[in-house]
């Protein structure tokens, strides 16, 4: 299957931010700080807004089907499906982000 024609049915993919160097300053003019959780933070919070963009997507097409006035109800599936998954690796990546918080307080100094 070719992807080249993946741009007609509005999927955009996820093109991850680049993350500057720890101690190189942020494109907001502030210090990422000698750690880099500045960065991390900015990628939580930039995958936050995505899922948000996503499943409103999805609820618009939900409400545009249930109205009747949606030409192609493969988009609504298609989006749907997109916002289920998006949520699901959501949450993968904050049990993730969870176990490696409580594996390191459970760190001996």
């Amino acid at each position: 299957m070719s992807i080249s024609g993946i741009e007609s049915v509005g999927f955009t993919p996820y093109v991850p931010p680049t993350v500057a160097p720890a101690g190189a300053s942020s494109p907001t003019g502030g210090s990422s700080g000698a750690s880099g959780v500045g960065g991390f933070g900015d990628l939580v919070l930039d995958g936050l807004d995505r899922l948000e963009g996503v499943q409103d997507r999805a609820d618009k097409l939900a409400v545009q089907a249930a109205t009747g006035d949606l030409a192609a109800m493969h988009d609504y599936t298609i989006a749907a499906t997109e916002a289920a998954v998006t949520t699901q690796l959501t949450v993968a990546v904050r049990n993730k982000a969870l176990e490696a918080f409580n594996e390191i307080m459970r760190m001996q100094v």
